[in-house]
């Protein structure tokens, strides 16, 4: 996905009742756990849909890991995870979701797993 094209979903999205103030939340909300320990944490988006209600994005988080998370001392290592997010929009507002991320291969990379 182009910068433009997720500008544009962001406009709809703002367009149907949303409020910026709504969709900081979220993003907060969503990542807001990653954020500290992985300061460069961001995402590739590879393909987004929606049916109906429902906004499906699946994407690679990626990171260089900093601070403490899970218990796991900061690594200075860099990471990247799959995950698949389901959002059920109603009235331009995110009112529920599930998600599915791939924090196995996380807990590998930052050599967490297996348990020493």
């Amino acid at each position: 996905m182009t910068r433009e094209e997720a500008l544009a979903k962001v406009r709809r999205v703002l367009a149907n009742g949303a409020t910026a103030e709504s969709l900081v939340r979220g993003l907060v909300s969503a990542i807001g756990c990653y954020a500290l320990p992985f300061p460069t944490f961001h995402a590739d988006i590879h393909w987004q849909m929606a049916d109906g209600d429902r906004v499906t994005t699946y994407k690679t988080y990626h990171g260089t890991h900093q601070r403490e998370f899970l218990g796991v001392p900061a690594t200075g290592r860099k990471i990247q995870f799959e995950t698949v997010d389901v959002m059920r929009v109603h009235n331009g507002k995110i009112v529920e979701h599930w998600g599915v991320a791939n924090l196995f291969s996380l807990l590998q990379q930052l050599g967490a797993w297996p348990p020493k």
